[in-house]
């Protein structure tokens, strides 16, 4: 089930508010929460249910293992980390390592034909940050399995996000305060998200993979360059909104999810970017991999050591093939040339070309990130820089797929920036801004909801990590 269906809509959100706010005892509303969390999960894969349950029993009993142990806690520790690494190792990774072994040793390994469990990468790094925090006593162990489970599988961020970590919402799961007021913001946040997937998103992936899926060996520069700059719209409007949807259904219910995303295309450099991208997933891999490596107070050479290893196994988090490592060592190494060689020669370029250096790169990126097939990358790259026609006014004008989404290019490249946001500013006094934004906000939703009733395609990127 998607945020974007009208089963969710129109059914599971309404019955589930309507519930929750008929149970008055925060005991019985967590609860609720729980069992409908399993719903939304089971909507999908009921199968992999047993798994989700099984990994809040071993958590919840080796968190509470480690609170009470003074000197062996660290063993506990270590096993918990085995159990959950080698859960997301088996289910992600283990056809790829099969493949690779096949392909290296010439063998003929049988490939596991197991379907990845949805979201297994973010919930299963959530409940990692949960017990690494008990076995550092910056929170204590959660003595009741409900409030435990309710947290792990709660479902506005259990498919794609945020990694809400534990310390964050800890005294919200039986201390929060909701209120008609937080269910209206939440509201309006969750259509702006909406919009943003189904008015935006959708309609550059169109575009994008259209091109992809063509015959990319006769497929020219332009077209190519189209392809990048509407899946770089696509995948911002794609995570950032379903982000803004996740962070509303939780003002719902009376939690406060830390922002996501906060305009990273206007980054003056990578290293800015990935301040602005996926906060959640960059701040846990400082925070788990990066700081207890060492940081940066290391020798130099250790430093890039782990600057290295954690975008490696950033690259690896998003999916088990090889461009994904490659773009995660594409990174990496760009992150490392800012902060030893570039960094201080790029704050001293005027503010557009920074912006031109960053996007440029970000760009490259997702083509890495994309194009999984490896000769077809190289192709791909090399045909961005190699001028090639393709006849591309004749490919748009046939394609109406292509021509109808090219206007939402624009509206793209202006949603992405934070003009929005500074008109809301300066408006947020005047008397009218309240009905006008209310007005916005669902025309957004309307709007939404008259494409999702004729669209017949509607992708969500990151449900595959």
């Amino acid at each position: 089930m998607v945020f974007s269906s009208f089963t969710f809509l129109f059914i599971f959100l309404p019955l589930v508010l309507l519930t929750y706010f008929l149970v008055k005892k925060r005991k019985y509303r967590n609860i609720v929460l729980l069992i409908f969390s399993l719903i939304f999960y089971a909507w999908g894969e009921p199968v992999y249910v047993i798994l989700m349950l099984l990994s809040i029993i071993v958590n919840y009993f080796i968190a509470l293992k480690i609170e009470k142990l003074k000197y062996s806690k660290k063993k506990w520790m270590i096993i918990d980390i085995i159990f959950n690494l080698g859960i997301i190792g088996f289910f992600k990774y283990g056809n790829f390592i099969i493949q690779n072994i096949n392909s290296i040793f010439h063998s003929n390994i049988g490939e596991m034909n197991l379907a990845l469990p949805i979201g297994i990468s973010f919930y299963t790094f959530q409940v990692l940050s949960y017990v690494i925090d008990v076995y550092r006593k910056t929170v204590p162990a959660q003595k009741n399995i409900i409030n435990l489970g309710m947290y792990i599988t709660l479902f506005p961020q259990l498919i794609a996000g945020p990694i809400v970590r534990y310390e964050t919402i800890a005294d919200e799961i039986e201390n929060r305060k909701e209120s008609f007021s937080e269910v209206v913001i939440g509201l309006k946040r969750f259509f702006i998200g909406l919009g943003k997937k189904v008015l935006i998103a959708n309609q550059m992936a169109l575009i994008a993979d259209t091109i992809y899926a063509g015959d990319l060996a006769n497929t020219g520069t332009v077209s190519l360059w189209l392809a990048a700059i509407s899946y770089t719209l696509q995948i911002y409007f794609d995570f950032s909104g379903y982000s803004d949807m996740a962070i509303g259904l939780g003002r719902m219910f009376g939690f406060h999810f830390l922002e996501n995303f906060n305009y990273p295309y206007i980054a003056k450099n990578i290293t800015d970017f990935w301040r602005r991208w996926h906060i959640s997933l960059s701040t846990w891999f400082r925070d788990y991999v990066y700081i207890p490596l060492g940081g940066n107070r290391v020798s130099k050479l250790k430093w890039l050591r782990n600057i290295l290893i954690v975008w490696l196994l950033t690259g690896l988090w998003h999916g088990a093939s090889w461009n994904f490592v490659i773009w995660g060592i594409y990174y990496g190494v760009i992150l490392i040339i800012e902060k030893v060689f570039l960094g201080k020669l790029i704050d001293k370029l005027p503010k557009f070309l920074q912006h031109f250096y960053a996007l440029f790169f970000i760009i490259i990126g997702w083509v890495i990130f994309r194009v999984e097939d490896f000769s077809q990358m190289g192709m791909v790259l090399q045909k961005m820089f190699v001028y090639c026609s393709s006849g591309i006014i004749d490919n748009i004008v046939l394609n109406f797929d292509i021509f109808s989404s090219l206007p939402y290019i624009l509206i793209g490249i202006i949603g992405s920036m934070p003009i929005l946001a500074k008109i809301n500013k300066k408006t947020k006094e005047k008397v009218s801004y309240n009905v006008i934004s209310n007005i916005y906000t669902f025309g957004v939703f309307a709007l939404s909801v008259c494409f999702l009733l004729v669209a017949t395609y509607n992708p969500f990127i990151y449900f595959r990590f």
